[in-house]
């Protein structure tokens, strides 16, 4: 645990160096072309970054931070667009580059992790122990509840100390996805927040600017979603190989394809609904929603996941943190818990 602590250090101590040169140098650089050229290295570096750690904890979020937000945002700089192209000075630049962040914009009601959903971790993370006798469902239930909770603990935890700190209004970064009533409410306006706010500028906008032309707004618009949905499939994709180490079998991918073509029907079916006055009610939309996005979850998103043992790998990883945490505790305060 502690060689694990050290190359965590190292790999963040690198990727500041990295954005520091992002700013002091490239900054100087025309836009565009010559920009984007100057900042490959530093893409480059992040890829690599991640492989110097083995834990999921550690390393799964390393890998989203920097492989995936950190990448698209520097792309974005590259060509002088929102949102590290405002940044006032190095301390702004390299928590909004690193960091899970987006500064509101706006007056908007904050989402942070309540205590009971800590509480309700903390219970699911203690169901584990009696796996081997629960039913698959059951067991589903639990991956979901805990892929969501797990994301904002982690996201939280990530933006706290840049919010005490420069005291920065960050918006939240989940939006009750558990209430959502269509896959375009879910994937759109509830989860994962920070995601959508960085796939908009970096393919959808650019992808729907690009088609309209070509087959004008309406399949531009569902070109551009297909297209958003599928580069969140192979950057998942990416995830899972930094987390496994295995060689990439796709369902994660034809998960994202399978939302993307979902929700671009939906979108459409809604249309001619509305025109007609036809409406579900929200309760049924939801349970629908929620139902499709556990089964699918089931078929495509988790087996790769369970077939490599990133899910025990996960839940063991737990116990070690605990003890190692106890162990750095003085003796007094650890017989006291």
């Amino acid at each position: 645990m502690d060689d694990e602590i050290q190359n965590f250090f190292k790999v963040w101590m690198i990727a500041t160096i990295c954005l520091c040169y992002c700013y002091y140098i490239s900054s100087t650089i025309p836009r565009a072309f010559f920009r984007l050229l100057s900042i490959l290295p530093v893409l480059f570096i992040f890829l690599t970054l991640p492989f110097s750690l083995h834990s999921f904890h550690l390393g799964g979020p390393t890998t989203f931070f920097l492989v995936w937000l950190s990448s698209f945002k520097l792309v974005l700089f590259s060509f002088n667009q929102p949102p590290l192209s405002l940044s006032p000075n190095i301390f702004h630049f390299i928590s909004i580059a690193s960091l899970p962040i987006k500064l509101k914009q706006q007056p908007i009601k904050t989402n942070n992790p309540k205590l009971e959903n800590l509480v309700f971790l903390a219970a699911i993370i203690r169901a584990y122990d009696y796996r081997e006798s629960m039913h698959s469902y059951m067991i589903l239930i639990l991956y979901c509840c805990h892929m969501y909770l797990g994301i904002e603990l982690v996201l939280a935890i990530a933006a706290a100390p840049v919010r005490t700190v420069f005291g920065f209004e960050i918006e939240p970064q989940f939006n009750e996805p558990y209430l959502s009533t269509s896959l375009q409410d879910f994937w759109g306006r509830r989860w994962n927040l920070m995601v959508t706010s960085i796939l908009r500028p970096t393919v959808y906008d650019p992808v729907r600017s690009v088609s309209t032309g070509i087959f004008g707004i309406t399949c531009a618009s569902r070109a551009a979603m297909l297209a958003t949905f599928l580069v969140s499939g192979l950057m998942h994709e990416l995830i899972y190989y930094y987390l496994s180490r295995v060689s990439p079998t796709w369902e994660v991918t034809w998960f994202f394809v399978l939302h993307g073509v979902c929700t671009a029907v939906e979108v459409a079916v809604k249309k001619v609904m509305i025109r007609r006055g036809w409406r579900l009610h929200p309760v049924v939309s939801g349970l629908l929603t929620l139902t499709f996005l556990a089964v699918s979850g089931n078929w495509l998103f988790f087996p790769q996941l369970v077939r490599n043992g990133v899910d025990r790998k996960a839940i063991r990883e737990y116990a070690i943190l605990v003890n190692f945490v106890r162990s750095k505790l003085p003796v007094n305060l650890v017989n006291s818990l």
